[in-house]
C-alpha cells in the first residue's frame, strides 16, 4: 500500500522496445507536494518514464501508483489524478479557448453543470493568465499564449498530480518567467513533475531532481545536496583541442585527475581540474596553458550549478586521465 504522504510510488519499473532497454528497474517515490524535475539526456528514459506514468504506454513489467491506484489495472482512477502538459499540446485550432477548455472538461468527464463548468473555466484561465484571450480562436494565439492554454486544460477538474514535458519550450525570457512562477504556485496545491533540458529552470523550480541515463535512475536528491556533493575541484573553460589541453593540465604539479564537461563555445572546452587537497594549482595552470598557446577563457568552482553535476552525472563522471 502506498505510504500516507507519497502520491506517487513506481515499482520496479521496466521497459523494452523489442531487444533495447529503454528502461532498467527503476523506483522512486514522490510525496504530496513536491517539485520534482525529471533529468536526462535524449533517448536516457525520461519520456518513457512519464508515457507510463500518464498510461500513455504499458510498462514491460514493474508498477506506477498514483494514489495508490495502478495505472494499469485501476487506468481510470489513476488518470483522473493526473493533469498533463505535453511538449507540444494538442488543440483544435478551430475552437475558441473557452470552447477547448470546455471539450477538455467533457472529455475528463468533469464540471458537468454549465454554470459550474463556465466558472470553474474563468477561475482556471484567471490563474494561468489567459483571462483577455478567452473567447480568442486558438489558431490565433502566440506560442506563449497556446502554452497557457495548454497549462490550464492540465489543471482542469484539479489534479492531484501535474506532469509537464517542456514546458517553456519556446517561451521568450518574459514567458519563462511566468511560467516558473505558474509552476512553483501550483507546487503548493499539487504534486508537480517537470521534465526539461533547460537545467537553470529546474533548479529554480524544484524541491527535488531525479536523473536517469541509459534507463538507469543514478542521482536522486535536492538541487542544492546534489550541487555540493559534487563540489570540488577548478572548473576552466581554455580555447584549444581538447586531448591536448588534457595531456598539458597533466603535466602540472599537483593535479591528480581531469574531467571533460564538453564543449563551451566554439573552438573551447570546459573541463574540471581535481588536484590534492594541500596544493593551489591555479598559477602553475595558468602558466601552462600559457606556455602551450591555449587561452584560458575562463575559472571558477566545480559543482556550482547543476548543469554541471548533470553533465559529471550523465557522462559517467566525465572523461577523465
Amino acid at each position: 500500500m502506498i505510504g500516507e504522504s507519497q502520491l506517487i510510488e513506481i515499482r520496479n519499473l521496466t521497459k523494452r522496445y523489442g531487444e533495447k532497454l529503454a528502461l532498467d528497474d527503476i523506483s522512486f517515490t514522490v510525496e504530496i507536494g513536491q517539485v520534482v524535475g525529471l533529468l536526462g539526456l535524449n533517448g536516457a528514459g525520461k519520456s518513457t518514464t512519464m508515457n507510463i506514468l500518464t498510461g500513455y504506454i504499458s510498462a514491460s513489467s514493474g508498477a506506477v501508483l498514483v494514489g495508490g491506484f495502478d495505472i494499469t489495472s485501476e487506468g481510470g482512477k489513476a488518470k483522473r489524478m493526473i493533469g498533463y502538459l505535453p511538449e507540444q499540446p494538442a488543440f483544435y485550432p478551430e475552437m475558441r479557448v473557452d470552447e477547448h477548455l470546455s471539450f477538455i472538461c467533457g472529455l475528463r468527464g468533469v464540471y458537468k453543470d454549465k454554470k459550474e463548468r463556465a466558472a470553474q473555466i474563468d477561475d482556471i484561465c484567471a490563474k494561468v493568465g489567459i483571462s483577455d484571450v478567452q473567447r480568442r480562436m486558438v489558431r490565433n494565439l502566440s506560442k506563449g499564449y497556446r502554452q497557457r492554454v495548454g497549462f490550464a486544460a492540465a489543471l482542469i477538474g484539479q489534479p492531484k498530480v501535474i506532469i509537464l514535458d517542456e514546458p517553456t519550450a519556446g517561451l521568450d525570457p518574459s514567458q519563462i518567467i511566468d511560467m516558473r512562477g505558474m509552476i512553483k504556485s501550483r507546487g503548493k496545491q499539487s504534486t508537480v513533475i517537470v521534465s526539461s533540458h533547460i537545467l537553470s529552470e529546474i533548479q529554480t523550480v524544484c524541491d527535488r531532481v531525479i536523473v536517469i541515463n541509459e534507463g538507469r535512475l543514478i542521482a536522486d536528491d535536492t538541487p542544492q545536496r546534489l550541487i555540493e556533493g559534487a563540489a570540488g575541484g577548478l572548473r576552466l573553460r581554455i580555447k584549444g583541442e581538447p586531448e591536448q589541453v588534457r595531456l598539458t593540465l597533466r603535466t602540472v604539479q599537483g593535479v591528480e585527475r581531469v574531467e571533460r564537461l564538453g564543449t563551451g563555445e566554439p573552438g573551447a572546452h570546459d573541463f574540471v581540474v581535481f588536484s590534492r587537497e594541500d596544493c593551489d594549482v591555479r598559477e602553475a595552470v595558468f602558466y601552462a596553458l600559457a606556455q602551450a598557446n591555449m587561452p584560458l577563457l575562463s575559472t571558477g568552482n566545480a559543482g556550482s550549478s547543476l548543469e554541471d553535476v548533470f553533465l559529471r552525472l550523465t557522462r559517467g563522471g566525465g572523461a577523465s586521465v
